[in-house]
This record gives structure tokens, sequence and C-alpha cells, in this order.
């Protein structure tokens, strides 16, 4: 893996018909936010090749709003990532990686925003942006490592959406 992308699904609605918190679906402005992170990271060159998609229906939903940015990358749907920590996100990602350049993991926090984080401080981030990643990571927030050949992380990119 040359790059991994990071993108939390976008704002969701607070319940669902169910009940379940997975049933919850994306918001309009979910919607909205996520098709925007879609494309303002496709215009900045960070296009998936694979990207790993939480069940949960707001991942779902992130990820339909998002793809048309990405028209050539293969989607794989992972139940476990639903609700993942850090750890799993991470093994789920670089287990994927060994095949594909650029992965997109497309999941809920807090293992987005504590993923971010960990591997800002690997690669020696500046602390301002480790400091502005651990104080929030808003739905539709992406944030984007360069993945050197020893597999150390370099912070390439943090964007929130626009509100």
């Amino acid at each position: 893996m040359d790059r991994l992308i990071l993108l939390r699904h976008g704002q969701a609605d607070p319940g669902s018909e169910s009940g379940e918190d997975f049933d919850r679906r994306l918001a309009p402005h979910g919607i909205v936010e996520s098709r925007a992170m879609g494309l303002r990271l496709a215009e900045m060159g960070f296009v998936p090749d694979v990207a790993l998609v939480s069940t949960a229906a707001r991942a779902r939903g992130t990820w339909d709003a998002a793809c048309a940015a990405f028209p050539n990358a293969e989607v794989r749907f992972e139940d476990d990532l639903y609700h993942a920590d850090s750890a799993t996100v991470r093994s789920f990602a670089f287990e994927a990686g060994t095949a594909s350049a650029t992965i997109m993991v497309v999941g809920h926090n807090p293992g987005l925003q504590e993923l971010t984080v960990a591997l800002m401080r690997e690669g020696h981030a500046p602390s301002s942006l480790i400091a502005r990643a651990h104080r929030r990571f808003p739905t539709a927030a992406a944030s984007v490592f360069l993945i050197d050949a020893e597999g150390r992380p370099h912070a390439d990119g943090l964007s929130f959406p626009e509100r």
C-alpha cells in the first residue's frame, strides 16, 4: 500500500425505523457532505483502488454518495468494520494494501479518529495537526497517509467538511 485514506461516514439521522444504531441512514446533509468530500478527495488526487466499507447503513450511504468520484474503485463491504477499534481498522487496511496501492476505509468513530491520531504520531506529523485531529474528527472527515516501503505512515492530508 502506498496510500491510506480514512473517511468517516456522513452525518446520520438520529434514529432508524428498526431502532437499531446499525440501521441509521444518512441525513440529507450527510449525503451532501459525503458527496462533497468524495469530490474533494478525487480533486486532490486521493483516489482509492479498493474501498473497505462498514456494512452499517450510514457507512454504505456515505460510499454511495462519494463513489461517483471513484468510478474505478473496487468496493468491499466488511461487517467487522462496524464500530471497529483502531487496531481492527488498521489490520483490514494493511491486509488489503498488500495487493493494492491506495486503500480507503469508510467507517466510524472512535476507531477512525484514534487511528488517524496514532498514524500521525507514528509519522511525526506536526503537533498542531495531531492536536486538530485529536480535538475532533467530524462526520465526513478524511485523513490521508502516505505509506513508505517500510510501512511507516506520513500524514498527507486532513480534510473536514465545509459546514
